[in-house]
């Protein structure tokens, strides 16, 4: 059994370290947001042929990526108490390919599971979902940024179901407030994901260290 959380203590400490950063990690993702609707303004002519739909979802697949990375490597800013920093995309880009085939293998797995009843589904994706923090903190490669994922949340399962929980609560509480409230409640469940992956992995941490 590794270190445990209780989902106050997340959801304090997290709020803490987001409400530092919100006009930053807020304007982040209304800035996505510009683009991809932006980006699909565009797409519409060129969808009317196969090869105009490859190239526009090839486009928003590797924008996509490159957001996923380099907000989450601002989130591990903020969590520093550091300024999230824009040259955090462009320092994650080179990623892009080993998050890419690690996000398809997650989603064949935890598909799987979902086929056998649903709750297979549901406890795979709960062991695997740091499999993005370790990419973005350690670079980690495909394998073994799933297997690492795997190994921290060994005997977490409940913990993690429960703060997936609360984190559902937020979104649906965000979206509930004007609809704005999205751009205060994903910022600080993202916060809340790497505040919880840094304290999972830190013995892990140790012992690589001994």
């Amino acid at each position: 059994m590794g270190p445990k959380f209780s989902i106050s203590e997340v959801c304090s400490t997290s709020w803490q370290r987001t409400k530092a950063q919100i006009w930053v990690l807020s304007g982040l993702l209304i800035g996505m947001t510009i683009i991809s609707f932006t980006l699909s303004a565009f797409a519409m002519p060129m969808q009317k042929s196969i090869v105009g739909t490859i190239v526009i979802n090839l486009i928003s697949c590797i924008i996509s990526c490159i957001f996923a990375l380099g907000y989450m490597k601002n989130i591990f800013q903020t969590l520093d108490g550091e300024e999230p920093q824009f040259s955090a995309y462009g320092q994650q880009a080179r990623k892009i390919i080993t998050y890419f085939v690690a996000n398809i293998f997650m989603g064949i797995i935890v598909l799987f599971g979902i086929c056998l009843f649903v709750i297979p589904g549901i406890y795979l994706a709960i062991r695997l979902q740091f499999f993005t923090a370790f990419i973005v903190e350690e670079d980690a490669g495909i394998i073994e940024s799933l297997k690492r994922s795997w190994e921290i949340t060994r005997g977490q399962e409940m913990p993690l179901f429960l703060l997936m929980l609360a984190m559902i609560g937020i979104f649906i509480l965000g979206l509930i407030v004007l609809g704005i409230g999205i751009f205060v409640a994903m910022p600080l469940i993202y916060v809340m994901y790497g505040y919880v992956f840094r304290k999972l992995n830190a013995p892990l941490q140790i012992i690589e260290e001994l």
